[in-house]
């Protein structure tokens, strides 16, 4: 793992997850994700609670189902870039690219528990009336961390698009709740929903 010390005066939490985490099935990455750090070089992070796993051609609810397109090409690409996609033309969501190149597998960040950058993230959302509300849905996680269409294909590993998820030491949930996606129409009946128990980040349905 890759570690950072400074960047722009705030202190990168811990190491940089490297290519062979995301180099996996997505149902195994989503779940190892949760109490990981998505971390910004302005200073804005927040702990990962909530993420959705994306299956590629096995998923007829992955956008990479029907295979590659100008939209969704950065899912066919090498793990552990950064999958952003705008979303009822009025949101963007962010996911982390996983398996194989060509595979079209990835995670879906689904919410934050905010760490650093508070302030920054109420001015991205100042209709959040609670700091639990900033990051806790995956358009409010992208808003809240200034996340949008440029940042579609960046290194999350080698950190040269001002994004990257990092281990900060704390464990993955040894209980998390396995539940279906949010917002699906199609393979409702998988599991493949995961956040930390209890956490008041989480979406809401």
């Amino acid at each position: 793992m890759v570690r950072v010390g400074r960047l722009r005066g705030s202190a990168m939490p811990g190491n940089i997850l490297p290519r062979s985490f995301y180099r996996r099935d997505p149902r195994l990455v989503a779940v190892d994700l949760l109490n990981k750090v998505l971390f910004s070089a302005d200073g804005r992070s927040g702990r990962i609670v909530e993420t959705e796993a994306y299956c590629g051609d096995l998923d007829p609810a992955a956008h990479s189902y029907r295979g590659k397109t100008a939209r969704n090409a950065t899912m066919f690409g090498p793990p552990g870039r950064m999958y952003v996609y705008f979303t009822y033309g009025m949101h963007w969501c962010c996911n982390a690219v996983c398996g194989e190149v060509d595979e079209g597998v990835g995670v879906l960040l689904r919410a934050l528990a905010p760490m650093s950058g508070l302030q920054a993230m109420r001015a991205a959302r100042p209709k959040a009336r609670r700091d639990e509300d900033l990051c806790s849905g995956p358009a409010r996680l992208t808003q809240a961390m200034g996340i949008r269409g440029e940042q579609d294909g960046i290194d999350l590993v080698a950190f040269d698009g001002g994004f990257c998820i990092v281990d900060d030491g704390t464990a993955p949930p040894a209980d998390p709740v396995a539940t279906p996606r949010i917002g699906v129409s199609r393979a409702t009946d998988e599991n493949w929903r995961w956040h930390v128990r209890g956490d008041g980040n989480v979406s809401r349905r």
